[in-house]
């Protein structure tokens, strides 16, 4: 069945644009098209399309309020589009904020050099989003909680003065087996960094874990997010304004501390030089036309393993594409562990199950887990 996406944008010629790159494909179709955020959310409510394309700047309400109402009756994805400059990166992170699943430039050639590259990236993220679809409840009524896993069936209890007492044990017995089913065991390793690739819904969810870290985490962290250059320092400023650790756009000769996050910046790529014990990043530009993303999990990835080898920590969060996959197998072979996000709580489960499917992953984690897990596992809690 075709996916049915809703074009929304106040250019009528970017909407024609769009509209026909979309019904090119045979796998996807016009649902209908809007030029304002409150035209949007009629449209949403009437054409119920698989996914949404989003203007952020539009007249009579702005993409980001229009995700908000959206997303208040209808768990639809939405890929917002955006100008590259430092208003166009702020506005786009609140409307990841808001809900919106993921982004791109609204220029093409800011998508990619060729332009048939650009078009078929488009259409491969519109239908990755849309998978998403499948996995996400639309709460038209309260989310009813999900079913407990099937528990044994105890025994009758007597009725005797002593049944609430030993209905009490039941339950406790049960509720201990159950919580040790599954249990996440530290694996007693000593490390010295921690390292962390995504790509799409990596916004959202390097926030979720790099706010739940205490501001004496003991390790420093590299984050790779593929992300434009004029978006990674609004990100990078974004988080550590909500962050207790410190968080920077990493910056060429930086040497790395503990507690504190850097950001790889947006069309670069980051390298790391030195010893275990002191070690410095490098920024370098890439012209070669065989690294698609820049920045570059792989690339980070690798490097990390040459300095720190079996002292890493390397979690592959949620993200479409292989990016990471190369890096993770050699640290991996270097003795580092390998975490990657699961598939239930992944926007677009590419990067993981790509490292997972390759035999690479020590732990498969909940996102919502991350940051527990990761303080547990470095020594800090």
């Amino acid at each position: 069945m075709a996916i049915r996406v809703l074009v929304v944008d106040d250019s009528s010629f970017f909407r024609r644009r769009l509209a026909e790159i979309i019904a090119a494909d045979p796998e996807m179709v016009v649902a209908g098209t809007a030029n304002n955020g409150r035209e949007a959310i009629e449209k949403a409510a009437e054409l119920k399309p698989d996914v949404i394309t989003m203007d952020v700047e539009m007249p009579v309400m702005d993409g980001i309020q229009a995700v908000r109402e959206i997303l208040k009756v209808q768990r639809t994805p939405i890929l917002m589009f955006s100008s590259l400059t430092h208003n166009g990166a702020k506005a786009t992170l609140d409307a990841l904020e808001a809900g919106a699943t993921d982004f791109l430039p609204k220029k093409f050639e800011d998508i990619a050099r060729d332009k048939a590259d650009a078009i078929d990236l488009l259409r491969q993220r519109i239908k990755a989003v849309a998978r998403r679809r499948s996995i996400v409840k639309t709460p038209s009524a309260p989310l009813a909680a999900p079913a407990a896993p099937a528990r044994p069936v105890p025994p009758p209890i007597a009725r005797t003065p002593a049944s609430r007492a030993e209905l009490l044990r039941t339950v406790e017995r049960l509720d201990s087996v159950e919580s040790h089913e599954r249990p996440f065991k530290v694996s007693g390793k000593s490390y010295r960094l921690v390292a962390i690739g995504t790509s799409t819904g990596g916004p959202v969810a390097l926030q979720t874990i790099i706010t739940a870290l205490p501001a004496n985490f003991p390790l420093p962290v590299l984050l790779v997010q593929h992300m434009p250059a004029a978006f990674t320092g609004a990100f990078a400023a974004r988080l550590n304004t909500l962050a207790k650790i410190e968080v920077k756009e990493a910056a060429d000769g930086d040497v790395l501390r503990p507690g504190v996050a850097y950001l790889a910046p947006g069309g670069k790529q980051m390298l790391l030089e030195g010893s275990d014990t002191h070690c410095k990043i490098r920024i370098k530009e890439d012209d070669s036309p065989r690294i698609t993303f820049k920045p570059s999990v792989d690339i980070t990835f690798g490097s990390a393993a040459k300095v720190f080898q079996d002292k890493v920590l390397a979690i592959v969060l949620t993200g479409m594409g292989a990016d990471g996959r190369d890096g993770a197998r050699l640290l991996k072979q270097f003795g580092s562990k390998i975490w990657a996000q699961d598939e239930a709580s992944s926007v677009v489960y590419g990067m993981p199950q790509a490292v997972t499917a390759a035999g690479l992953t020590d732990v498969e984690v909940s996102l919502a887990d991350v940051a527990s897990k990761m303080q547990a596992e470095v020594g800090h809690g």
